[in-house]
């Protein structure tokens, strides 16, 4: 039986980070996690999400000293979120409503998670080619 609600799917105890956490280091989690995404919170707060596109377009193609950056300068702020027991048609839909790619998943006031378009891929046409790259092994 296929999923119905975020929390099938969903990617769950998401890395976060302190909006004060130098981009370096965030830079070097996402590459250590093998992750896209990590969420920006403070005191268990959602503050922002930060995608590895985002350092790039916000931090390192603005120049200057990207040692002294901070990923609260890098992370989006508007954000989209989710509830887990939100159904996975929500989440595409919000996805396409906001042109994103990913979105947090909150509970209680707390981020539980990250739903992903591969998420989705892999749940709603596993014959997909974004299922099957979603699916399949980083590159190293």
């Amino acid at each position: 039986m296929a999923a119905q609600k975020v929390r099938e799917i969903m990617t769950t105890a998401p890395v976060a980070v302190g909006p004060q956490t130098s981009v370096v280091e965030v830079a070097r989690l996402m590459r250590d996690e093998d992750i896209g995404a990590v969420l920006v919170a403070q005191n268990e707060e959602l503050r922002g999400l930060v995608t590895d596109r985002d350092l790039v377009v916000r931090v390192m193609c603005a120049g200057g000293n990207i040692e002294a950056r901070a990923v609260a300068d890098a992370c989006s702020k508007q954000l989209v979120s989710l509830s887990p027991d939100d159904d996975i048609s929500r989440a595409a839909e919000l996805m396409r409503e906001h042109s994103v790619r990913r979105l947090p998943v909150i509970e209680e006031g707390r981020p539980v998670g990250i739903v992903s378009l591969g998420d989705l891929a892999v749940e709603r046409d596993t014959d997909s080619a974004l299922a099957d790259i979603s699916a399949s092994e980083p590159n190293e």
